[in-house]
């Protein structure tokens, strides 16, 4: 997956527009929409502020390779599941479990 592909994936599962991650990010909504349309690619500084602000690794973010352990399902998975309450967490494991029963 490209970088702008894994970016949108983000944008949408943190239910956030574009306008308002590039505020968060202090860059340009143009700037955000070129990363998501794989016109144009973050230097490092923007790259780490982006992963802070989506609670992921730059690794996830640029997709790389050597971390074959772990798909990107997986990993957009443990992102929400990062994201939920501490009092909510228990609710969507069982909610999981159930799901995984035939």
């Amino acid at each position: 997956m490209k970088f702008g592909d894994t970016l949108r994936c983000l944008i949408e599962d943190n239910d956030k527009t574009q306008k308002e991650i590039a505020k968060e990010l202090n860059i340009a909504p143009t700037t955000l929409g070129n990363y998501i349309r794989n016109l144009r690619e973050p230097d490092f500084k923007t790259l780490i502020s982006i992963a802070n602000c989506f609670n992921v690794s730059t690794d996830y973010l640029l997709d790389n390779a050597g971390r074959k352990e772990i798909s990107t399902e997986q990993e957009r998975l443990l992102n929400i599941y990062s994201r939920i309450p501490r009092e909510k967490k228990g609710l969507f494991i069982e909610i999981g479990k159930l799901m995984c029963k035939k």
